[in-house]
């Protein structure tokens, strides 16, 4: 009896010992052979966990890792704007101070922007909800705390062919897109062309301090610039072309019909927009809300420089999200009607504006 249950509690054991030598021997071969790449498999993960938490990359890959950094960061923003009222005691330092905090509030839409290809919808929406409000409030200090200062930079406009006169003398209450009464979107006070119809704006930011830069109430205008700046924001276009170097944060994009968009940034939010196309090159998935036939395709703008410009804004390469849209009021699972894909025969060919005076 003792034997039978030894043998009964040792099946692998007396296995071994009824095979033959050279059976026995192929039989403790595999045995070892997974034993040892069982061991592999294991070691091969903890290397892989132990880059994971040394890297210094700020893609998290889990919503609460990303959730507990993008608190940690939301903590300080709203140290800093409590205190504000203290920094303005000192006006010497006070427009560095809020200059920092907008500089904070777009390295978080930059967080936003490279970890949201694995958040979940609502943590992107609600993220971008608390980003919004920041700079709500840090635009009531600086209304409240610095004297309204009229902006100038270099910038030239030029006459858009044919006859701008008579665009001009045309101009009217009709001309400009009216806003609806209720809007999401405010109309920032911060450099800018604004009111324009029929013209072609540029300017050169190489080498400014412009953080912020807003588009809006245009007609039938063009806009070309080179260089970068953080935030863009773009509102009440119609019937307009806009080309832009690249975007270190977000762009900002609501009340706009029948326009054309070559721009890149980290991140891009599309609101009431009809009738539009989008040539991207965009970090995170593209937002739109509120949107109808809208068409994307892929950034094809050059310009003297430009290369530079891309890897300073870590843009340089194409990482194919501009197809990849999310429709914030589409909650099917099936492709949303409201976006496409623009079709290769209808996209213009590479749009170069070296030459800014002569518009090429």
């Amino acid at each position: 009896m003792m034997e039978d249950e030894e043998t009964v509690s040792n099946p692998r054991q007396t296995l071994t010992e009824t095979l033959d030598p050279t059976l026995q021997k192929k039989h403790l071969s595999m045995l070892e052979h997974l034993s040892n790449r069982h061991q592999t498999r294991l070691d091969n993960t903890l290397t892989r966990r132990s880059e994971c938490h040394s890297s210094s990359s700020p893609s998290f890959e889990s919503t609460s890792s990303f959730l507990s950094r993008f608190s940690d960061f939301k903590r300080s923003i709203e140290s800093q704007l409590a205190d504000s009222r203290i920094a303005s005691s000192h006006p010497a330092g006070l427009n560095s101070h809020l200059e920092k905090i907008s500089a904070s509030i777009s390295d978080l839409e930059k967080l936003v922007a490279e970890n949201s290809y694995f958040l979940p919808s609502y943590d992107v929406r609600a993220s971008l909800k608390t980003i919004s409000d920041l700079r709500l409030n840090l635009d009531s200090l600086n209304s409240e705390l610095i004297p309204k200062n009229k902006f100038s930079f270099r910038w030239k406009v030029n006459k858009k062919e044919p006859a701008v006169e008579e665009a001009k003398e045309a101009a009217n209450p009709d001309s400009i897109i009216i806003l609806p009464e209720k809007t999401s979107f405010t109309v920032r006070d911060s450099p800018g062309f604004r009111n324009k119809v029929g013209e072609v704006l540029v300017g050169e930011f190489r080498g400014s301090d412009v953080g912020e830069f807003t588009i809006s109430d245009l007609d039938s205008c063009e806009v070309r610039w080179i260089g970068s700046f953080r935030v863009l924001f773009v509102h009440r276009l119609k019937n307009c072309r806009v080309y832009v170097g690249p975007v270190l944060g977000s762009i900002l994009i609501e009340e706009v019909v029948g326009c054309l968009f070559m721009v890149a940034s980290h991140q891009i939010r599309i609101h009431g927009t009809k009738e539009s196309n989008f040539y991207l090159r965009v970090r995170s998935r593209p937002i739109i809300e509120d949107t109808i036939n809208v068409r994307f395709a892929p950034y094809s703008l050059t310009y003297n420089g430009i290369e530079e410009d891309l890897r300073g804004a870590t843009l340089f390469e194409d990482t194919g999200n501009w197809a990849n849209v999310d429709d914030f009021r589409w909650l099917r699972a099936i492709q949303s009607p409201n976006w496409s894909i623009l079709p290769e025969n209808d996209r213009i060919a590479t749009v170069n504006i070296s030459n800014l005076e002569k518009g090429e």
